[in-house]
């Protein structure tokens, strides 16, 4: 398959807490073919230059919102760049076909533990079903949605010793997506990304 390039929009208003997402911001910058922006570092004032953005979307083939969960949803920041960055007559409405066939997907981190995140957990919902709005931006803009890479438990992660393997699938992921080698359709059945690279054989050499 043709190489892909790859869009990462990273959303942090905390990053001197953060002890998962700054790693995972930091593989993705060495991922060749991959864009990595950090959103409040170059709009701390939330000026979003649109034109910019756009120009971004339209030179990538794969778009992804790297983010911790917050109120089960994202942080600020991509909210107001959604608001502003996807135009009508830019992402959706006459002639707005730019981002047709792209694939978006989130890579998120959540406090709670998976188990929370199920009809009868604490959270009532799972990370897939909260995350339907952007699933539906994704279908407005013609957008291919692929579910979620997660990350449960991040407060505890780095003592229980699980945030290197996770570092691990995100940049196999990465070079998945580079190179052109991830089966949308079936990654696109399934509750997180997760799922698939646990499928994938490459991914224990990817860990070791």
């Amino acid at each position: 398959m043709m190489t892909q390039k790859v869009l990462v929009l990273f959303a942090h208003p905390s990053q001197h807490r953060s002890e998962v997402n700054l790693p995972l911001f930091d593989v993705a910058k060495k991922v060749s073919g991959v864009t990595t922006v950090d959103l409040y570092a170059e709009y701390p004032t939330f000026n979003i230059n649109i034109d910019r953005e756009q120009k971004r979307l339209r030179e990538h083939d794969v778009i992804i919102f790297q983010f911790p969960l917050y109120w089960y949803s994202t942080p600020a920041i991509l909210k107001e760049w959604q608001d502003l960055v996807l135009e009508y007559t830019f992402a959706y409405g006459t002639g707005g076909d730019a981002l047709v066939d792209k694939t978006f997907f989130c890579s998120l981190t959540a406090g709670a533990k998976v188990d929370a995140y199920r009809a009868e957990g604490y959270n009532h919902f799972t990370i897939r079903q909260l995350l339907y709005p952007l699933e539906q931006m994704a279908s407005l803009t013609g957008m291919y949605y692929l579910p979620p890479l997660a990350l449960f438990g991040s407060r505890t992660a780095l003592e229980e010793n699980r945030i290197d393997n996770h570092l691990a699938e995100w940049r196999h992921l990465l070079q998945l997506l580079v190179a052109g080698d991830l089966d949308r359709e079936r990654a696109s059945q399934l509750e997180k990304l997760n799922h698939y690279l646990n499928d994938d054989p490459r991914m224990m050499e990817a860990v070791k």
